[in-house]
C-alpha cells in the first residue's frame, strides 16, 4: 500500500511516527508525502491539553473526508488520542478503520492486513517493544532520539501518566545503536527527548544516568546533542557543569518550571518552590546557558496576586526563551477536582499577556546581538522572505527563534556558516555568511 501519515504534537510523538513508518517501508509499503494520494492514511494523535485533541480531532475528520472524496481507502488512528479514549472514538468515527494506542505500533502490519480484509481492529495494549529504525520526517541533518517512555512525576495537572504509563527508559544499547545509524546517515544535530531526560536510567537502579548516555553519544559522529525536558528538582550542579563544558553538549535547558509562586506549584504537586526556581536561574545563567521554559496560567486558585508575582519574575529573570499556556482542565486527573477554577477567558487573557511581554523582552535583547558574529546551523530556505533559515546552538527547531541570512555563494542544507548578525525581525535575526 502506500501510506500517508499525519504526526501531532510533540517530538516524541514524532519518533513513534517515524518509527511505525520504517515498518511499514520493511513489510513492503511505499510513503507517500501527499496524503490524499495514499490507500492508507495514518494520524498519529496527541490528546495532552485541550487544543492538542480538537486538532486531533480535526485531523482524523479530515482523513475521514479523504476516503469520499479522494484515493484514501483506510484510515488508521494511532496515538495519545486512541490510547485514551478508543470507545468513544470507536462509536464517534465508524468511517475509522483501524485505533492503535501509544505502545502498539509493532502491530501496525498486522492491522492492515486485518483491514484490507474489511475487520475493523483495535490495538490499545502496551508492549513496548524497541525498534530502531527510522523514517525522519525532519530535514536529515537533525534527528530526535526519545530515551524513555511515561512520566513518574504526577503533576496533578497532566494526563501523561494515565495514558503513556510509568517511566520506562530505553536500554543504553539500543539506543547506541539507534544513534549510530542516525550519524551514520549524516545526522549532525542529535536532540534527547522524553517526558523527562533527567531521570533516564532511573529505573535501572535508582540512580539518573543521563550524562553516561550522552558521553557514549559524544564518541558519534554528531556536532551537536541537545537535551530537552529536564525537570527541575533533578538539574543539580553536577549536570549544569557537565552541560557548560561538554564539547559536543548545547549550552541550552529546556528546563519546565510552570510557575512561580510557591502556593500554586505545591497545587501543582510540581517538587520546587519559588527560591528553588530563582536560584536554580542564577546558576544557569551564571555558567553561560541559554535557557528555555514553560509556564501555565490560570491554574486552579492562581490568585491575582500569584499571577502578578509570575509577571514580575517574567520582567526580571532574564528567560532566554518561554512558553505560557493556559490551564486545559483534563479530566481524570486531580487538578480537575480542585477548587478555584478560573473562566477559560481569564486564564487565556493571562497567558497572552505574558507572551507579549516575554516577546518584548526577547526583542529587545535581540538589539544587543546585532553586529556579532555566530555559527548557524542552515535549515532551509523561506522562499517569501528569500533569505535561507537556520540556527545557533542555543536554538532549538521549531520552538524557538531563527536566523535568517543570505549568502553571495552557494549554501547546503545542514551546513553550519559563520553569519554576521545585521538585524532583527521581531524575535528573528537577521544575518549575512561572511566568506
Amino acid at each position: 500500500m502506500r501510506i500517508g501519515a499525519i504526526s501531532l504534537g510533540c517530538d516524541k510523538n514524532r519518533v513513534d511516527t517515524e518509527k511505525m513508518l520504517a515498518r511499514l517501508v520493511e513489510g513492503g509499503h511505499t510513503v507517500v508525502s501527499d496524503a490524499e494520494e495514499a490507500d492508507a492514511l495514518i494520524v498519529n494523535t496527541c490528546a495532552f491539553i485541550d487544543k492538542a485533541k480538537e486538532e486531533s480531532i480535526d485531523e482524523v475528520l479530515w482523513a475521514v473526508e479523504c476516503k469520499k472524496t479522494a484515493k484514501v481507502k483506510y484510515v488508521v488512528v494511532t496515538g495519545c488520542l486512541s490510547q485514551r479514549y478508543v470507545d468513544e472514538l470507536k462509536a464517534e468515527f465508524p468511517e475509522v478503520d483501524a485505533f492503535l494506542g501509544i505502545a502498539a505500533y509493532d502491530e501496525i502490519l498486522n492491522v492492515l492486513k486485518e483491514i484490507d480484509g474489511k475487520n475493523r481492529v483495535s490495538r490499545t495494549e502496551c508492549k513496548d517493544a524497541f525498534y530502531g529504525k527510522r523514517v525522519l520526517t525532519t530535514p536529515y541533518h537533525y534527528a530526535y532520539l526519545k530515551i524513555a517512555e511515561g512520566c513518574n512525576n504526577h503533576c496533578t495537572y497532566c494526563a501523561i501518566p494515565s495514558i503513556r504509563g510509568k517511566y520506562r527508559s530505553e536500554k543504553t544499547e539500543d539506543l547506541l545503536r539507534e544513534a549510530k545509524t542516525l550519524s551514520d546517515d549524516g545526522v549532525r544535530e542529535l536532540i534527547l527527548v522524553a517526558q523527562d531526560v533527567t531521570r533516564y536510567g532511573i529505573d535501572f537502579d535508582g540512580k539518573p544516568h543521563l550524562t553516561e548516555l550522552v558521553k557514549e553519544l559524544e564518541k558519534l559522529d554528531f556536532d551537536l546533542i541537545r537535551l530537552l525536558y529536564l525537570e527541575p528538582e533533578m538539574v543539580d550542579d553536577a549536570l549544569i557543569e557537565f552541560i557548560a563544558t561538554e564539547p559536543k553538549v548545547a549550552k541550552y535547558m529546556d528546563i519546565p518550571f510552570q510557575h512561580i509562586d510557591s502556593g500554586v506549584l505545591k497545587r501543582m504537586n510540581r517538587h520546587t518552590d519559588e527560591r528553588y526556581t530563582r536560584e536554580l536561574i542564577k546558576k544557569v545563567k551564571a555558567a553561560g546557558i541559554t535557557l528555555r521554559t514553560t509556564f501555565i496560567c490560570g491554574f486552579p486558585g492562581e490568585s491575582e496576586e500569584a499571577f502578578e508575582k509570575l509577571r514580575d519574575f517574567i520582567k526580571c529573570a532574564e528567560i532566554d526563551y518561554a512558553g505560557f499556556f493556559a490551564y486545559s482542565r483534563e479530566e481524570g486527573t486531580p487538578a480537575d477536582r480542585l477548587d478555584g477554577h478560573l473562566p477559560e477567558e481569564i486564564k487565556q487573557a493571562r497567558a497572552d499577556e505574558l507572551t507579549r511581554l516575554q516577546t518584548e523582552i526577547m526583542c529587545e535583547r535581540n538589539k544587543s546581538v546585532i553586529g556579532k558574529r555566530v555559527r548557524v546551523l542552515y535549515d532551509g530556505i523561506d522562499y517569501e522572505k528569500q533569505a535561507f533559515v537556520g540556527r545557533t546552538s542555543v536554538q532549538a527547531p521549531e520552538i524557538d527563534n531563527t536566523v535568517y541570512f543570505t549568502s553571495d555563494s552557494e549554501a547546503l542544507i545542514g551546513n553550519f556558516y559563520e553569519v554576521e548578525i545585521v538585524g532583527t525581525d521581531g524575535v528573528d535575526l537577521l544575518g549575512v555568511v561572511i566568506q
